[in-house]
């Protein structure tokens, strides 16, 4: 079984230095907070790093960088180290020396990845997994897609084994 990463187009119009999460919902720190909390605990029982997030900042970069991440086979270590610093340690992955640093730290030639950076070679890639995600309805991520079935949000273990399971008549191996 192959899995593919797409990415997915999440509040494009937040700006390189981010905005606050009351910003972004339009609503008060006290139900920010509540949201917060309530999408920890789901992360720990999950057994996923989250920290205090205040900020959302604009993830494009970095999809173009998992784009090649996944063409050099370290797509998967990228993924990780990306939502790592942007949901636990609450980095702004939109920075460039932040990004290079993640590279580097997945095991990505950082000199490469500011050359894409650079000349924006995966940003057609980018663009059309956006519209693939428009085509397809997908309205929030992760969204995990079996043919035309959708399982949409962080799961556990279970409920992804159920979902394959469902759906395995559609899985090319």
């Amino acid at each position: 079984m192959r899995i593919h990463w797409r990415m997915f187009p999440l509040h494009t119009e937040t700006p390189e230095e981010g905005i606050t999460l009351e910003q972004l919902f339009h609503t008060d720190s006290d139900r920010i907070s509540a949201m917060v909390t309530q999408l920890k605990q789901t992360a720990i029982s999950l057994g996923l790093a989250f920290g205090d997030r205040h900020m959302t900042y604009n993830s494009r970069k970095a999809q173009e960088l998992g784009i090649w991440a996944e063409e050099k086979g370290l797509g998967h270590a990228f993924h990780m180290a990306v939502f790592k610093a942007y949901f636990a340690k609450g980095l702004n992955i939109a920075q460039k020396d932040i990004l290079l640093d993640i590279a580097r730290q997945s095991g990505l030639d950082s000199a490469e990845a500011e050359q894409i950076l650079t000349t924006k070679r995966y940003a057609d890639d980018v663009e059309k997994d956006w519209e693939i995600a428009r085509s397809k309805g997908i309205q929030a991520a992760p969204t995990f897609v079996i043919g035309d079935n959708h399982l949409v949000g962080a799961q556990n273990y279970q409920t992804l084994r159920d979902f394959l399971l469902q759906n395995s008549k559609n899985i090319s191996l």
